[in-house]
C-alpha cells in the first residue's frame, strides 16, 4: 500500500493562551473525537501533558488552527499558533498541518449547546469542552480540505 493511501491518526490542536483544545480522528472515517483541553499559561502548554497524549495515540501528523483576523489577515495569536505548530513538529518529528480556524469556537459551542437542548449531553458545557470541541471542528475542515 503507498504511504499517502495508509490509514493515518491525527491529532488536532484549538491553540489558546489558557487552553489548547485537543481532538483525534483518523484519514478513514475522516471524523473526529473531542479529548481533552491541555492547560496552558500564557500561551506555553503544559507539554508534559501533550507528551502522554502522543505516546497514548501515536500520531502520524496533527493539524493546529490559525486564528486569524475576521478580515483573514494575521492576528498576536496567530504568530503564538505557529509558534506552537513549529515546535509540535521539533519535539515529536511530526507532520504539522495548518487549517483557518475561524467560527470555529463558535460552531463548536453551537453543536455542545444542541447536544444539550437535545438531551444527548447531560452536563453544563464548559470552556474547556468548547475548545475540545473547537479542535474536532478544526479537524474535519482539514479532512474536508483534503478531499
Amino acid at each position: 500500500m503507498p504511504e499517502s493511501a495508509r490509514p493515518k491518526i491525527v491529532l488536532a490542536f484549538d491553540f489558546g493562551l489558557r487552553r489548547i483544545g485537543v481532538a483525534c480522528g483518523d484519514t478513514v472515517s475522516r471524523s473526529a473525537s473531542a479529548l481533552q483541553a491541555v492547560p496552558a499559561d500564557l500561551g506555553k502548554p503544559r507539554w508534559q501533558v501533550i507528551a502522554a497524549l502522543m505516546r497514548d495515540w501515536q500520531p502520524d501528523m496533527a493539524v493546529v488552527g490559525l486564528p486569524y483576523n475576521v478580515d483573514g489577515s494575521d492576528s498576536e495569536q496567530t504568530l503564538a499558533a505557529r509558534g506552537f505548530a513549529a515546535e509540535l513538529a521539533r519535539r515529536y518529528a511530526l507532520e504539522v498541518a495548518m487549517v483557518d480556524e475561524r467560527y470555529s469556537s463558535l460552531e463548536a459551542e453551537a453543536r455542545l449547546k444542541s447536544a444539550r437542548e437535545s438531551g444527548l449531553r447531560r452536563r453544563r458545557v464548559a470552556k474547556s469542552d468548547v475548545d475540545a470541541e473547537a479542535a474536532c471542528v478544526i479537524l474535519e475542515r482539514w479532512f474536508s480540505e483534503k478531499t
